[in-house]
Formats: structure tokens, C-alpha cells, sequence
């Protein structure tokens, strides 16, 4: 198998402020106003949030009632991030419909139905072990705190998804200000992780939902920004495309690094989409729900509006017909930076003012969520078992050092040094995206997770042995896939994450069905001996 690659060192090698300064004066100056006004109105809700804090779980999993529909919308707003509303346009930008097909269609499809099949099982173990985090709820249902350390480990890889996301964020507001990268990417760590430290899961709910709201304005602004382009219909705007590059109307696109063929576009899309979900942002929302009966409606909320949200990477052919040679004065644009330089050059100063702060919505929704469930796992998961007796100060253990509350704030601040000191990486020198970046992290965790949540949601007296082979299979065959340049496919300057993602799922599953199902007939056999 033979793929053919564009050269892409002429357009992802520069950083935004290398390129042309777009906001106008008037712009910036709204600019500042509307996002303090904005940052304020967050600061609001945390204060309200964080007095209703006492102690780490009522951090992890709230201690306000909230509506089925609010907690809905956290849902589709922590779903949907940055890369979403801002990388992924870029994606589509540089390849077309392919794109289109497997970030709008394939992957929501498996994303979504396994939401949905998934979401009432995991409640009700979670709800039954009072789980706070990932780590613990696995941990639990299988009886072994070794297990939930080892995805306490593990969801250091969601530091990636957190890089992603303040790369983004980054891109949109120092382009919107005509700012240098750096001290915006330090103001958007300080300001978002500050305040993380304090609000939780009570004021996230509040935020994702006003969050929610403004990223379904936006989506509906970006997806019908490009109307004029369609006004000799569907045939006339693909004609469009056409003339740009035939490429960008095809369903595969060989010269891509992501989309090169129905195995990557369709099927890895489906498969990833599928164990996407398990996820600690999205699969332990359904904790925050108080009655099993808000859980319909809580995730017929979700569902239509992340389908919306989903179908907001379109706008990358939008911005693709704006910058038809991916350039701005003759500069290259950065595939991280093509949407937001859209939104800036496109809209008038107020509606452009709308959809940047819908953009850094899309970023806070899920940065909350990673920030919140990540430090509660840190805490609880690894250090309380490493050293909790003499270093944790909890209900349980009135005599250690540092209140359990403390030390997640503690966790928090390592958090936001890690995330300046790698997003300042990735932002000078990318490999093609930070997208591909976030993948590789992400993508790791969750095919490791998805074998322990099926089985533990599914399957009652599933034998240790069963979700710890997957989880372990998972994990290595993603990063041989991956490192190990695995496959045809990977032997491309840039590799595509989902690939290795799908076969370590596809690995995992097969794995822990071989061991569960060749457990299951040594039992049977044993039991029929017995009766004879």
C-alpha cells in the first residue's frame, strides 16, 4: 500500500505571530471588553459554586440539584472542545469533505449511540460505589485498588487533551487581541486553572451550561456564515471547491495524512467513536444527575446539541474559500490557526466578537471538566493510596498533613505549569497540529478504559484477569502502532493516532473475550462434572 503526502512544512512550521495582524483596532478594543465581561460573569458562578464546597467529593460530583437539561448541556459542552470548534475546521480546511465525513458523521455516530448505550449501566454502578472518578470506578467494580492506580497512571494522558485546548484558546484570543502567544497562553493557564481550584463540579455545571448556549449561537453563525457560496445550490459550491483542488470534493483524500482511504475515514472513526465516551469528562457526567428518571432527558438534551456541534468542522471549506491557498499576505496559515484567522477576517467586529467567545466556550467547557476530574483523580486516586496515611487530611484520617481539598489545589497549580511549559511546545513547533498531539494521549486512554467500562457495565463476575488484559493490551498495541511505525499507514510523516487507536480496541476487546468466554466453558465444564 502506497499513500502519497503533502509537503506540509510550508504551512504548520509558523506560529501566529508570525502572520499578518488581522483584528482591526475597533475589534480589539471590543475584544478586551467582551472577554473580561465574560471572565467575570465565570468568576460569578465559581464564587457561587465553590460555597457550596466542603470537601472533595462535593468538588468531584457537586452537591447542587441540577436540572436534567442543564446537566445536558455541560454534557454536549464538555463533549465538544476546542478541537472541535478550532482545530478541527483546519483539518477540513486543508482536505475537504473527507474530513467532513469522518469528524462530522462517522466518529459522532459511534460517539454518540455508545453514549447512549452506555450512559445508564455506568450511572448505575457509579451511583452504587459512589464513585468520584474513573480510576475509582473501575477500581471498585473489580475489587482492586491496583487496577483504579493504574488508571490513575494512566489519565495522565489527558494532559495532552489539556494541552490541545490552551493551544487553541491561545490561538483565538491573541489573534483577537493582536497579541504574542506566550503571555496570552500564561493568562488563559493562571485565569482558567485559578479558578478551577475553587469552583468544581457546582460551578461547572452553571458555566458549561451558559458555555452551551453560547457555542449553539456560534455554531449556528459559523455553519451559515458561508451561504453566499451555495447560491447556485449544492452542485455550485462543490464547483467552488473543485476549482481550489479536486481533492477537496472526493470522499478520500490520498494526499492527506488522516483521511486517505474507508479504513481510516469510516471504520477507525467508528471504532474510536465508539470507546471515545469513556472518557472521565463525558462518561462520569451522568453522576451529576440525581434520579434515574432525569437520564432520559438528559441525554436526549445532549445528543442534539453535540450532533450540531459536531457539524461545525463544515466551516473548515468556508475558511478553505476565504484563504483558497492557505495563505494570508502571502504567509503560510497554520492548520491550529486557519479558523480563527476565518473568524477574524470574515465576520463584522460584534458578530466576530460572538463567535470568539463562543470558541473559548467550546475550550473552557471541556478544560473545566479535564482540570476537575484529572486533579480529583490525582488526588484521590494516586497520591491518597501512595501516601494518604500521612499526607491526606479527610474525614477518614484526621491526622495527615494537608487537607484532602488543599492538596487538589496543589495538584492543579503542577497542572497548569505542565500545561504553559507543553502547549509553549506545541505552539512553536507542532507536528502538523496539536491535534495529532492530543490523539496520541487521548486516544491511548480511552482504548485502554473501554474494555473495563464494557465488561463492568455489561457483564456481572467478570474475573480480574478480563479487564486488566484488555486495559494492558490496549495500551501496548496503541503506542506499538504508533511508535513502532506499525502498518503501511504509519509510515507517513505524520501519524494518524485513530489507527493505532482502532487496532488497540479491536485488540483489547478480542483479548478479554477470549479469556471472559474460555473462563465462562472452564466453569461450565467444571460445574457439569460436579452434578454428575
Amino acid at each position: 500500500m502506497k499513500f502519497v503526502f503533502q509537503n506540509a512544512s510550508d504551512t504548520v512550521g509558523k506560529s501566529e505571530n508570525e502572520m499578518t495582524e488581522l483584528a482591526s483596532e475597533q475589534l480589539v478594543i471590543a475584544g478586551w471588553v467582551s472577554i473580561a465581561a465574560y471572565a467575570l460573569l465565570i468568576l460569578f458562578f465559581v464564587v457561587r459554586g465553590a460555597r457550596k464546597i466542603t470537601n472533595l467529593s462535593d468538588y468531584a460530583v457537586g452537591s447542587v440539584l441540577f436540572s436534567p437539561v442543564a446537566v445536558g448541556l455541560s454534557l454536549a459542552a464538555s463533549m465538544t472542545s476546542a478541537a472541535t470548534f478550532i482545530i478541527n475546521p483546519g483539518f477540513v480546511a486543508f482536505y475537504g469533505i473527507s474530513g467532513v465525513l469522518s469528524m462530522a458523521v462517522m466518529l459522532p455516530l459511534g460517539a454518540l449511540v455508545s453514549l447512549v448505550v452506555l450512559t445508564k449501566g455506568f450511572r448505575k454502578v457509579g451511583m452504587s460505589v459512589k464513585a468520584l472518578t474513573m480510576a475509582q470506578w473501575i477500581g471498585t467494580r473489580y475489587g482492586s485498588p491496583a487496577f483504579a492506580m493504574f488508571f490513575a497512571v494512566l489519565s495522565l494522558l489527558l494532559l495532552t487533551f489539556i494541552v490541545l485546548i490552551c493551544v487553541g484558546l491561545t490561538k483565538v484570543i491573541s489573534q483577537t487581541l493582536n497579541l504574542p502567544e506566550l503571555p496570552v497562553l500564561i493568562g488563559i493557564v493562571v485565569f482558567i486553572f485559578g479558578y478551577m481550584m475553587f469552583g468544581g463540579a457546582n460551578s461547572m455545571v452553571y458555566t458549561n451550561m451558559i458555555q452551551a448556549l453560547l457555542m449553539i449561537a456560534v455554531a449556528v453563525i459559523l455553519l451559515t456564515s458561508g451561504y453566499e457560496h451555495f447560491s447556485a445550490g449544492v452542485k455550485g459550491f462543490m464547483d467552488k471547491l473543485a476549482a481550489i483542488d479536486p481533492l477537496l470534493t472526493a470522499p478520500l483524500n490520498p494526499q492527506s495524512y488522516l483521511f486517505r482511504d474507508w479504513f481510516e475515514v469510516a471504520f477507525c472513526q467508528l471504532v474510536v467513536g465508539v470507546a471515545i465516551v469513556c472518557q472521565p469528562h463525558i462518561i462520569t457526567r451522568s453522576l451529576l444527575l440525581k434520579n434515574d428518571k432525569d437520564v432520559n432527558r438528559y441525554l436526549l438534551t445532549g445528543v442534539l446539541v453535540e450532533i450540531l456541534f459536531f457539524f461545525v468542522v463544515f466551516a473548515g471549506l468556508y475558511a478553505r474559500l476565504r484563504f483558497p491557498d492557505l495563505t494570508i499576505n502571502g504567509q503560510a496559515v497554520p492548520l491550529d490557526g486557519i479558523l480563527s484567522a476565518y473568524v477574524v477576517s470574515e465576520f463584522p467586529v460584534y458578530v466576530g466578537l460572538i463567535v470568539v467567545l463562543g470558541l473559548i466556550s467550546a475550550g473552557l467547557s471541556t478544560l473545566e471538566g479535564l482540570i476537575q476530574s484529572l486533579s480529583t483523580s490525582i488526588s484521590s486516586d494516586l497520591l491518597k493510596p501512595l501516601a494518604g496515611k500521612w499526607l491526606i487530611r479527610d474525614e477518614q484520617n484526621p491526622q495527615g498533613l494537608i487537607p484532602a481539598i488543599l492538596l487538589n489545589r496543589l495538584v492543579i497549580v503542577v497542572l497548569g505549569v505542565l500545561a504553559v511549559l507543553v502547549s509553549w511546545q506545541q505552539l512553536v513547533a507542532p507536528d502538523l497540529s496539536v491535534g495529532i498531539f492530543a490523539q496520541n494521549g487521548v486516544y491511548a486512554y480511552f482504548s485502554a478504559a473501554f474494555v473495563p467500562v464494557l465488561f463492568g457495565t455489561f457483564v456481572k463476575n467478570v474475573p480480574l484477569r478480563v479487564p486488566v488484559a484488555g486495559a494492558v493490551t490496549a495500551t501496548v498495541v496503541h503506542f506499538a502502532v504508533y511508535y513502532g511505525r506499525l502498518t503501511p499507514y504509519m509510515e507517513a510523516p505524520v501519524r494518524n493516532p485513530g489507527i493505532a487507536a482502532a487496532l488497540a480496541i479491536l485488540s483489547a476487546v478480542a483479548v478479554a473475550g477470549v479469556l471472559y468466554w474460555a473462563g465462562t466453558g472452564h466453569a461450565l465444564s467444571v460445574h457439569e462434572k460436579k452434578s454428575v
